[in-house]
């Protein structure tokens, strides 16, 4: 079936013959109907199965001569209430009200136990040089014994300054990683393990008698407390660096212990003495500051003779317990 454009839109239109077209336009003239009121005339799309060309009628539906309106623009439906949802269906285009937040209390409880592990391993550290793992026990009283395996600050007996480091590099020298003397007794870049050397028998918990030879381990970064021949920044003395790590150390790393006095067992109390094996230097600091760094750092330098300055105690610190006589 062909359509047809009539007055108010498009409609199917039939295909009539040539006599039929015009007996219908003789009716229209007769009762005196306009054609382009009575029927809506069109040409019929072209059909590839005629032979002619036919048109196509239609009867206009309601014949009043009138102009025809067009339909009113559609209203929007209300919009609904803010928050109001369709019954039985979700609202597709409100986002999904927000999870609650997960319980915070199994992530703290994680955190909290990996921190402790942490220090542990920090404080007490993998066994070196026969060195077994244990728990780490603080001592607080004035006297205990130092043992290897502890973790403790050396104070500069003179200036009261600790013995520190950190992951600074000296600017001439053999421009290793710097030692220095801090004046403030809170610093965690102050703390050293003490080992023992690889070749010795001594474990975790021995006491360190006056002559024994240790090892100082930078904690936070893992380097032995070193000392060599070149010349200190300052003062041109022996320099003092940290050199190393777990898996790398050599007989730089050496310092022998000399108790000052009649104590044959380094004790917190006891003022002490560090020379370096290879070279003969005393574990030494002064007043002498370095300008770039900050908080009154000092020098630490190595000197071959006995002074004043070369005394230090053992201060704060986890101090394991003696394992008992040998």
């Amino acid at each position: 079936m062909n359509s047809c454009w009539v007055l108010g839109g498009v409609a199917p239109c039939v295909p009539l013959s040539a006599q039929l077209l015009r007996r219908n336009l003789q009716q229209q003239q007769q009762n005196g109907v306009p054609p382009a009121l009575g029927y809506g005339i069109a040409q019929a799309a072209p059909q590839a199965h005629h032979a002619r060309d036919l048109s196509c009628l239609r009867p206009a539906t309601n014949p009043p001569a009138r102009a025809v309106r067009s339909p009113p623009a559609a209203t929007a439906p209300p919009a609904p209430a803010p928050g109001a949802k369709r019954k039985g269906k979700a609202d597709a285009s409100s986002p999904s009200s927000p999870s609650p937040p997960r319980p915070r209390r199994a992530l703290a409880v994680a955190m909290a136990a990996s921190l402790l592990a942490l220090a542990v391993a920090l404080l007490v550290g993998a066994g070196f040089g026969g060195v077994d793992t244990g728990a780490a026990a603080p001592v607080e009283a004035e006297g205990g014994e130092v043992t290897y395996g502890s973790v403790i600050k050396l104070m500069h007996e003179k200036t009261k300054h600790r013995l520190h480091s950190h992951d600074v590099p000296y600017g001439s020298g053999s421009g290793q990683q710097s030692v220095t003397g801090f004046p403030e007794g809170d610093d965690s870049n102050s703390y050293w393990i003490i080992r023992p050397t690889p070749d010795s028998s001594s474990k975790q918990g021995d006491a360190i008698e006056t002559g024994g030879i240790i090892k100082l381990q930078h904690m936070r970064t893992r380097r032995w407390l070193h000392s060599h021949l070149h010349a200190s920044p300052l003062s041109g003395n022996l320099e003092v660096s940290c050199f190393g790590g777990d898996e790398l150390s050599d007989t730089g790393d050496y310092w022998r212990l000399e108790i000052e006095g009649s104590g044959k067992v380094w004790k917190r109390d006891q003022k002490v003495r560090l020379r370096h094996i290879d070279t003969g230097g005393y574990l030494h600091s002064h007043n002498k500051k370095y300008n770039r760094l900050g908080g009154g750092q000092q020098e630490v330098c190595g000197v071959k003779e006995k002074r004043a300055e070369n005394i230090w105690l053992a201060a704060e610190g986890v101090y394991l317990p003696v394992n008992g006589s040998k």
